[in-house]
């Protein structure tokens, strides 16, 4: 249990609960192969079966971490950074974009888009679950859609997405891991045959890289 003073910034987004923070190579979707910083932030409740994260799902086991740490260790690596979970939008992302910035630092997000969305991004990847689908700002705010395959129904989903978001949103569809040998040959047909479609990759899981 968190004491009241804590938990007052956590509400406010002056402290989030932090499970890592990385530099790296980019691996999925439109930015794939470049240079960026991670922050990954604890907590979800979205419950993909598949996620490859699930020691993110519960923020009680990260620590609440002065979000102005955070934003000093970000500076020093990249001019661009990727907050990702968890789900991140759980939280108030405000402070931790407005410091961002502040910072001369470009600002993205990887979400399920399930929550409202705040802070200020330069980039939004929506990917959207099917057990908790997103708001409709998220919809209209995207810049990149990001559906997972995991099975041949998962196609039908990514058109019924596709068809919420705005209309400059750039379309992808990506394999999920475990599944990667059967649906990857199953994507490229589907990309050629609808070519509003791109294919995201695991890059960074072929590259053995974070």
């Amino acid at each position: 249990m968190l004491n009241k003073n804590i938990q007052t910034a956590v509400e406010k987004g002056e402290m989030l609960p932090l499970m890592e923070e990385f530099y790296t190579i980019q691996g999925e979707g439109f930015y794939t192969g470049t240079a960026a910083y991670f922050i990954r932030i604890g907590g979800c409740d979205v419950g993909c079966h598949w996620c490859d994260v699930k020691e993110s799902w519960n923020a009680t086991l990260h620590p609440p971490t002065i979000t102005e740490n955070i934003v000093s260790n970000a500076k020093k690596y990249a001019d661009t950074v990727v907050v990702t979970g968890g789900e991140p939008l759980m939280w108030d992302m405000n402070v931790l974009t407005q410091k961002l910035k502040e910072a001369g630092l470009k600002v993205h997000i990887e979400t399920s888009g399930a929550y409202e969305l705040s802070g200020n991004w330069d980039w939004i990847c929506l990917s959207p679950k099917k057990n908790k689908l997103p708001t409709q700002i998220l919809y209209d705010k995207a810049d990149e859609l990001k559906v997972i395959i995991y099975n041949k129904n998962d196609f039908i989903f990514a058109e019924e997405q596709a068809l919420k978001v705005n209309q400059n949103a750039i379309l992808f569809l990506q394999p999920e891991w475990s599944k990667k040998t059967e649906m990857t040959p199953l994507i490229v047909e589907y990309v050629m045959k609808n070519p509003k479609w791109r294919v995201s990759l695991q890059t960074h899981k072929y590259l053995n890289i974070p």
